[in-house]
């Protein structure tokens, strides 16, 4: 009987092994395999970003910095229409000479949008209807105003370069005069030039084929309109965007291979003319996530055959696979602090009635740009120290979990507002006691953010006191970062930047 027994328990303890040992790879596989695909992910959202920023960049120290440009053109402009006062005839003035004495390049368009006269000999003729529709409207209108426009950054289209154009009518509405200027060769470019961001970032990346920046024409800043051409479907994805500002992915085809195209909105904060609308083409490629797609699903047989061959065993293996996932299950394996599935289990918790519990979100502001210039390396090791200092601010008092990326959050009971408020102002000095000692993060403003929330009266409902936090958290975030906001009872609580 009890050689029957032990038979059956052996046999029961083996299949209950393979059950359990099987499932847990297979879960494991579909883990790695949906974590590749959001690192994937991830790592062109992180590459659209960094874009945005190189494109913000340059925009803000355009509209700070060189305001004498704009002055200058307007200059330039007064004096070409007091020159056509005197001469109304093109077709007599020297625009090589001109150009030389202004230092911009001119353009003359008439009332049927058309360039009839200008130094750049390559661009007489051209018709705006033809090939620039979007812009017909819009030169109309100033053409009907009689008033100075300016844009930002936008394309010579036979050369491609960078140049930022004006537009003023002469007093008989017959004719635009425009201005280019080249910003290529001035500093603010050269500092800040995210073409060779755009070039770095594909060198840098495998899965990156080309990154373009399109104007609302579809054309490339820095390339000559000749060379690239959207096709059909790149066409509709790009418009699609432009109009919906919703981002728009379409698979195509690049130098024979496989290729995807992302088209992001992009809408200058600083630009009011026809250029303050933009998209960024980022080309890339998945042979990166496939690869590691095919050596998971390898290295996953391969644990199915080890798996049937070890077990007699089992029982050992099952006692150290229970214990170990329960572990990694509530804790974060960079910080040791606990993970979000040990915050949905509070979440799904009653809270104490008798007691007032704080819920303190905090976020890293612009936590990111470690990464993308010192390193993951960098950023893992300054999330460990933040997610040290808060656990010694917090002590004992409450319990501290990573919600994901750069975010933590703190739950403490039986705390009073005067407390929790004493604690935040604690852990935004504390955090940027951390970021100065680390002299690398100098120049990234690396700060902290925290949104808090009270239960009070009959409100403790977990989920509401999370949203709460959150909604508490954005308004730091929106007043300037490195700050924090209350949400108690039922409305925002105002307070002063930490700073």
């Amino acid at each position: 009987m009890k050689t029957r027994f032990g038979l059956k328990l052996f046999i029961l303890m083996i299949a209950f092994a393979i059950v359990i040992s099987f499932t847990i790879v297979t879960i494991d596989y579909l883990r790695l395999r949906e974590q590749a695909i959001d690192n994937n992910q991830f790592q062109i959202q992180k590459i659209e970003d960094t874009v945005e920023y190189s494109l913000k960049t340059i925009d803000k120290a355009y509209f700070f910095f060189d305001n004498e440009t704009a002055v200058k053109m307007e200059e330039n402009t007064q004096y070409i229409l007091e020159q056509y006062k005197k001469n109304p005839n093109f077709d007599k003035w020297d625009f090589h000479k001109l150009q030389q004495f202004l230092g911009m390049d001119i353009y003359i368009i008439n009332d049927k949008n058309v360039i009839t006269h200008s130094n750049f000999e390559e661009d007489i003729g051209m018709d705006f209807s033809l090939c620039c529709s979007k812009l017909v409207s819009v030169l109309n209108e100033r053409r009907s105003t009689g008033s100075f426009y300016h844009d930002g950054m936008d394309i010579e289209q036979k050369t491609g370069s960078i140049k930022k154009y004006s537009y003023m009518a002469t007093h008989d509405k017959q004719y635009l005069v425009e201005l280019g200027y080249s910003l290529e060769r001035g500093t603010i470019f050269n500092e800040f030039n995210f073409l060779h961001v755009n070039e770095e970032l594909v060198r840098k990346y495998p899965a990156v084929n080309e990154i373009n920046v399109l104007n609302i024409g579809g054309y490339s800043l820095g390339t000559p309109v000749a060379e690239k051409n959207l096709t059909k479907a790149r066409r509709e994805a790009f418009e699609k965007t432009l109009q919906d500002k919703q981002t728009t992915e379409v698979n195509g085809v690049w130098k024979n291979e496989k290729a995807i195209y992302r088209y992001v909105h992009f809408v200058s904060e600083f630009d009011e003319g026809t250029t303050k609308n933009k998209v960024i083409e980022i080309i890339y490629n998945e042979k990166e996530l496939q690869a590691v797609l095919n050596d998971n699903k390898k290295a996953y047989y391969l644990q199915l055959i080890i798996i049937f061959a070890v077990t007699t065993l089992i029982s050992f293996i099952i006692s150290r696979w229970v214990s170990k996932p329960m572990h990694l299950a509530f804790h974060d394996s960079l910080t040791g602090v606990k993970n979000r599935t040990a915050f949905d289990e509070f979440l799904a918790s009653k809270l104490p009635a008798n007691q007032t519990t704080a819920l303190m979100m905090i976020d890293l502001d612009n936590f990111k740009m470690v990464n993308d210039y010192l390193g993951h390396d960098e950023g893992d090791n300054l999330l460990r120290c933040v997610a040290e200092c808060i656990c010694e601010t917090v002590r004992n008092k409450g319990t501290v979990y990573r919600y994901g990326g750069d975010e933590f959050i703190v739950v403490l009971h039986s705390i009073s507002e005067t407390e929790a408020e004493k604690t935040a102002m604690t852990l935004i000095t504390e955090i940027e006691n951390v970021i100065h000692r680390k002299r690398e993060l100098t120049g990234l403003r690396v700060s902290a953010s925290i949104g808090i929330s009270l239960s009070k009266e009959n409100n403790h409902d977990a989920k509401m006191l999370y949203k709460r936090a959150d909604m508490a958290l954005y308004a730091s975030k929106e007043k300037g970062k490195n700050q924090y906001h209350f949400y108690s009872g039922n409305k925002l609580k105002e307070v002063s930047n930490n700073g």
